[in-house]
């Protein structure tokens, strides 16, 4: 509704800048008016301003101005307003009772619109806080327009029927509204209904609206049109009340002052039917015996139209029927109620009769809160205290005579739910009875053992005196009204003008009860429940957490629990987190590398189609919606869903063009005629696609009767199939069964959905943000930097702000207006570490929260005024627009109140912004070589090679050492403290051996070159005789020794076929799976070899890695010691590796902490980089042919092949590396012409391809992935 308009903003009342005088309207306080304003008299201690506007006007806003000249102004105000000076009501914003800021001094004028339109004729100021030089002051004027309506008064009989032109209306569109005012919790306001049976109605029920509409209902009832929605609370203050339904078709907009519910009604149908008329305060004669017998309204209706149509004017003019009224009038009768309003700080004292051996009390009340006190009264001897004790009216009278004899008394039960409820008791003679809402049949009657006798004084609401017999009883929170003493009715008028009794802290003629559950905050179907203060939301059930249900308990997609380190299992998936929908369950399959997500439906494998099902769907039932459905097919990267048709004498699909026999319904109910294996539009199986079809002549197995089809389907935009129409089983013989797998799908898009910040000066823009009373944020991040804001929500007059400050605490902060509240989370690890780290933020009507990386956390109740009603449209930054430095970095799966944000898409044409994380390892087919494991960074990436025997940026640089005679290195996998003592080891080397350090495989790979012959290469021991041993033997050859136990001699490999104590590089890989050994030499197919049966498989007790020489103690084969550990491994080891142990890369790093030790002279080096001659292999040929061209990057093959872009760059890429390597190769054969000429550089440079032994060798010497090996002792190295 709006309220606000050029025409609405007239002066009301006098001019506020008049600084000599002040004319006031009429007061019925006596103000001292002075020279220029109102200020009340210091006596008073309940201080108000009454404008008195001469008749009802819509206000709108509202200006305050200070004492002209003086120290006097009210810095805190409240507004109460009413259309006869009694039920004052308060102005409520946010659900809360409005406290307006005003003056800071006297001049100065502060004006507030209000957020809706005052109906009025009355209004008071009140003030709450003033001026701490002087007193309340305030100059105010009104502003708004004048306000006129039609009024109807229903006095429960009367019935306005409005009847149609035709007979039947068949509306698509219908806008009814009207406004009303009562003190009756049930009545009908509107009812039409047609012979077909549609209807709308529209009733209090419980003083709660509740909108009836069927738009149809089909006999066989498989479509149920019937839609109740029920909106607001407490409508029977007796204020008025404004409706408003709008509907188009299906489409419903239902309005309760200024709260608006959307929705769609049931069924199928969009018109509603109705026949003659449509009623107002009632349902018509006509309807009445088939209606359950409601109740007509009772009280005031302006305003009533219904679709253009003026209906109080037609009223009034007497164009409608009106004759059930027995007394139509255009007035509203004033109520003889005067309600009283207690808080938690109230008390009203009233007198009664004294010396009485009567007590008779009697009230009406309403509360949230379940316990309270009504009424305390001393008695001559003893006390009666009349209260609220867990929803239940309870009596406890004390009786001191008696002994301090207690009797109580108990009634009803659930009495603080917010409507009226009277009481009465009475005690009198022996006996007391106490009555609750008029029930007689149930009133409670005990004796009581002596006559009463009163003490002439009654509490109601509190009793603050210090007395000996003060109660224990809360102070009751909430309304009264109808408060009889003695069967009197008790005049609150005098009470308020001091002429009977007292009160406290009471507002008189007003009931201010909120019901703090209307609208109800309790997001996803939480249960609101509430006292008199708050509400709370029981979540239990709903999938949600958080003070108002609003938080996920689940991740968003499989994706996430695998990112968290779960394992294959079912989990709750929530794909649009706090969005609307629901979480649902599915299965995770993380066995691979990809993550597959499983939707299960009921249809069990092979399921027999019989004749009885010719034509007929055989269902295919899920138990997620639609909507769920479509949240995990439209993020995932690929869907398939297998399907089998097995056949005799059952065609499936016919020919490509003729009518199929077999369909199936897949999203949407769209129908497919195509199967597994096929594409849209291919009336094809898999074997005419494939043309392997039994017979040839069709496009189906089962197009020829016999054998089966089968297959994946795969386009997922038509997934997943909800039916399969089965045609062909209907004739002599036939048989069918059919199989609908799980939808699988893998990838979820919106999870790895980033963007990098590349400047601090950048940020994504996302305009129109559409704000909510809740707002959550969650997203991922990784950054180098130590601070920057994250994002920001900026609108008009509110903020949210998320920042990363100091390098380990997040920031959140968000206000209104000049409000702000902030929280912040410090991280006990730096978060500028590269790494990805969580950030949620959420704040809603009850409380913030911030969390960082699902543990750390911290949370606020929130005070601000006005936020509950966030603005409509805010700008959303991600990064920092507003001048600070921004974030620096990689962000991805922003989401923001269920919506994921697509950071990748908006990132494209960004200045200092790329899409995507390009660290991102999974994405961009850049891969760290020898196991080396990548690490994601905002500007790229980087390698962990610290479990690989290799060095380097993408761990390809060989790490090696040249030993002198007498050289050795040991690495000890299990110390002398036992097996228990490896996990040490393990966390500072990461050793790849089982703490029983007892292995069934293992793998050794190492690069050597040497001329030295005997010699020990690697030698593994163990706490037993078991060993594992690497030599060169004396004519070059290399053995390979195992010794497991078993047998009385080692199992020994001798590669006899060449030298290789030829000064080469070689290249040897080992690996053991129990019996089976296998062996790869450098560029040979790799060969098999198998323990024998007598042999042990256990590698028992490993113990220490050798390398170059054995020093050790205990049983040694003493072969080993006479034939090849004197003098030593003369030479150079490099790339050596036992598991994911890299002893000489640990002997050479001082940064690494390892249990190694190094004896004898050992010097890091290259193990050769002279250059190399071209290899007389051709390229296509050569194993190493990929790194020798320098190529750093393993680019996945799978994707790149699909990309005819990257295909044509890799052709471009290799012309240019052998332009570059040809370059290379000129300049080299120049710059050594040069220095041979000079005679300034010597070198013992290994004439390897010379002194081949094969052609074989030759090649290797060649071989690009193995550098040629020079004489360490010159200390030169050709660059």
């Amino acid at each position: 509704v709006q309220f606000f308009c050029s025409k609405c903003s007239f002066f009301l009342i006098c001019s506020l800048f008049s600084l000599t005088s002040l004319t006031l309207p009429k007061l019925t306080t006596s103000p001292n008016l002075g020279s220029g304003g109102w200020s009340p008299l210091d006596t008073d201690r309940y201080p108000w301003l009454q404008v008195d506007l001469g008749s009802k006007k819509q206000v709108l806003a509202i200006a305050t101005q200070g004492c002209y000249s003086s120290s006097d102004w009210t810095t805190k105000y409240r507004l109460l307003y009413s259309d006869t000076q009694k039920n004052w009501r308060p102005y409520l914003q946010d659900g809360n009772f409005w406290t307006f800021e005003g003056n800071v001094n006297s001049e100065g004028v502060v004006r507030h619109e209000l957020q809706y339109a005052i109906l009025a004729r009355y209004i008071r100021f009140i003030p709450v806080d003033w001026s701490r030089e002087g007193r309340i002051g305030v100059r105010l004027e009104l502003y708004g327009c004048s306000y006129w309506a039609d009024v109807i008064s229903f006095d429960g009989h009367g019935v306005i029927s409005y009847r149609f032109r035709s007979k039947k209306l068949k509306i698509v569109k219908d806008v009814i509204s009207l406004k009303f005012r009562t003190t009756a919790g049930n009545g009908v306001l509107l009812h039409g209904e047609g012979q077909q049976g549609d209807y709308i109605s529209l009733e209090l029920h419980r003083a709660r609206l509740l909108l009836s509409i069927n738009l149809g209902s089909n006999q066989n009832g498989s479509i149920q049109g019937h839609t109740a929605v029920t909106s607001g609370s407490l409508l029977d203050d007796d204020h008025w009340h404004s409706v408003v339904i709008e509907r188009y078709r299906r489409n419903v907009n239902f309005t309760l002052d200024h709260h608006t519910q959307q929705f769609r009604t049931n069924g199928e149908f969009d018109h509603l039917d109705l026949d003659y008329e449509i009623s107002f305060g009632g349902l018509p004669v006509s309807v009445k015996p088939t209606s359950g017998g409601k109740e007509n309204f009772v009280g005031c209706m302006e305003g009533i139209t219904y679709n253009g149509e003026n209906i109080t004017s037609l009223v009034r003019r007497k164009k409608v029927d009106t004759t059930s009224f027995r007394n139509l009038t255009f007035s509203c009768a004033e109520s003889n109620t005067s309600p009283v309003f207690f808080n938690s700080t109230s008390f009203l004292r009233l007198p009664g009769q004294t010396d009485s051996d009567t007590l008779s009390v009697s009230l009406s009340f309403r509360t949230w809160n379940p316990n309270g006190l009504l009424m305390f009264t001393a008695l001559a001897d003893g006390w009666v205290e009349l209260g609220l004790t867990e929803g239940k009216i309870t009596v406890y009278m004390n009786v001191t005579q008696k002994k301090n004899t207690r009797i109580d008394i108990s009634s009803s039960s659930g009495l603080n739910d917010g409507q009226w409820h009277s009481v009465h008791l009475n005690a009198l003679e022996n006996y007391a009875m106490l009555t609750v809402d008029g029930d007689e049949a149930s009133t409670v009657r005990t004796a009581i053992p002596i006559q009463i006798q009163t003490g002439g004084t009654y509490y109601f609401g509190g009793y603050f005196l210090q007395t000996n017999t003060r109660s224990h009883q809360r102070s009751f929170q909430g309304c009264m009204q109808m408060i009889h003493i003695d069967d009197h009715l008790v005049d609150l008028k005098a009470v308020e003008q001091g002429l009977i009794g007292t009160f406290e802290n009471v507002s008189l003629d007003m009931c201010a009860i909120i019901d703090r559950c209307v609208p109800n905050h309790c997001e996803h179907n939480g249960h609101c429940s509430q006292t008199w203060d708050a509400f709370t939301c029981n979540c239990s059930g709903t999938g949600y957490t958080g003070a108002t249900c609003h938080t996920s308990l689940y991740q968003q997609s499989c994706e996430e629990y695998k990112h968290q380190g779960k394992s294959s299992a079912s989990y709750w998936i929530d794909p649009d987190g706090s969005g609307s929908i629901n979480p649902f369950r599915v299965h995770c399959d993380m066995t691979e590398d990809v993550v597959w997500t499983s939707l299960r439906n009921d249809l069990s494998p092979q399921t027999s189609v019989s004749s009885a099902d010719k034509g007929n769907a055989v269902l295919i039932l899920v138990s997620v919606s639609c909507v769920q459905m479509l949240s995990v097919t439209s993020s995932a990267e690929y869907c398939e869903q297998y399907v089998a048709y097995a056949c005799r004498m059952s065609r499936l699909l016919n020919s490509p063009d003729g009518v199929p026999f077999t369909w199936w319904l897949g999203r949407a109910n769209e129908k497919h005629s195509y199967w597994g294996g096929s594409g849209p539009g291919i009336q094809k199986c898999a074997c005419g696609i494939e043309h392997n079809c039994t017979d040839p002549k069709h496009y189906c197995n089962c197009d020829a009767d016999l054998k089966e089809d089968s297959g994946l389907l795969v386009y997922k935009d038509h997934l997943p199939v909800s039916q399969v129409v089965v045609g062909d089983t209907s004739r002599a013989g036939s048989e069918a069964k059919l199989t609908v797998g799980p939808l699988r799908c893998r990838g979820d898009s919106n999870f790895w959905n980033a963007a990098s910040f590349t400047s601090p000066a950048s940020y994504l823009h996302y305009p129109s943000l559409r704000d909510e009373t809740s707002t959550d944020v969650s997203f991922y991040f990784k950054t180098s930097s130590t601070h920057g804001v994250f994002l920001e929500i900026l609108g008009s007059t509110s903020f949210l702000h998320i920042e990363l400050r100091a390098g380990s605490v997040v920031l959140f902060s968000f206000g209104i207006g000049t409000e702000k509240m902030e929280l912040s989370v410090r991280s006990p690890v730096p978060l500028n570490d590269d790494q990805w780290h969580r950030v949620e933020a959420e704040k809603n009507i009850k409380e913030a929260v911030l969390q960082l990386n699902g543990q750390h956390r911290m949370v606020r109740p929130t005070t601000l005024q006005g936020h509950a009603k966030p603005e409509l449209y805010s700008d959303l930054s991600v990064g920092a627009s507003s001048g600070q430095r921004g974030f620096l970095g990689c962000m991805r799966a922003l989401k923001i109140n269920g919506v994921t944000f697509d950071l990748e898409e908006r990132a494209k044409g960004t200045p200092g912004v790329n899409p995507g994380c390009q660290g991102h390892c999974n994405s961009y087919r850049m891969h760290c070589r020898n196991g080396g494991k990548c690490v994601e960074q905002y500007n790229g990436y980087s390698c962990d090679c610290s479990l690989t025997a290799y060095d380097g940026p993408f761990c390809t640089d060989d790490v090696g050492g040249y030993f002198e005679t007498g050289t050795l290195v040991r690495y000890d996998l299990l110390p002398e403290g036992g097996p228990f003592a490896l996990k040490d080891v393990k966390s500072l080397s990461g050793v790849g051996v089982s703490s029983e350090a007892n292995l069934t495989q293992e793998e050794l790979v190492f690069s050597f070159s040497t001329y030295s012959a005997p010699s020990i290469l690697v030698y593994i021991s163990s706490r037993t005789q078991d060993y594992l041993a690497v030599v060169v033997r004396h004519n070059g050859t290399l053995q390979i020794r195992y010794s497991l136990g078993g047998l009385t001699e080692p199992y020994t490999i001798d590669v006899d076929h060449r030298n290789m104590a030829n000064g080469q590089p070689h290249f040897v890989n080992i690996t053991r799976n129990l019996r089976e050994i296998r062996l790869q030499l450098d560029h040979y197919p790799v060969s098999t070899y198998m323990l024998p049966e007598a042999s042990d498989t256990q590698f028992t007790l490993v113990k220490s890695i050798f390398l170059g020489k054995v020093f050790e103690t205990g049983q040694i084969d003493p072969i080993l010691i006479e034939r090849y550990n004197t003098p030593g491994f003369m030479g150079c080891l490099s790339r050596v590796q036992f598991n994911s142990v890299a002893p000489l890369k640990a002997a050479l790093r001082s940064n690494i902490a390892a249990p190694v030790s190094t004896h004898g002279i050992l010097v890091p080096s290259n193990c050769g980089a002279s250059p190399l001659t071209i290899s007389p292999m051709a390229s296509a040929k050569d194993p190493w042919h990929i790194e020798g061209a320098g190529a750093v990057f393993n680019l996945n093959e799978d994707k790149f092949s699909g990309d005819g872009v990257d295909r044509n760059s890799a052709v471009i890429g290799g012309i240019i590396s052998v332009v570059i390597f040809s370059v290379l190769c000129i300049m080299v054969f120049v710059i050594r012409h040069m220095f041979r000429h000079k005679g300034s550089y010597h070198t013992n440079e290994a004439k390897g391809a010379d002194s081949a032994d094969s052609a074989d060798a030759a090649i290797i010497v060649n071989d690009p992935a193995f550098t040629e090996t020079i004489d360490e002792s010159k200390k030169e190295w050709f660059i």
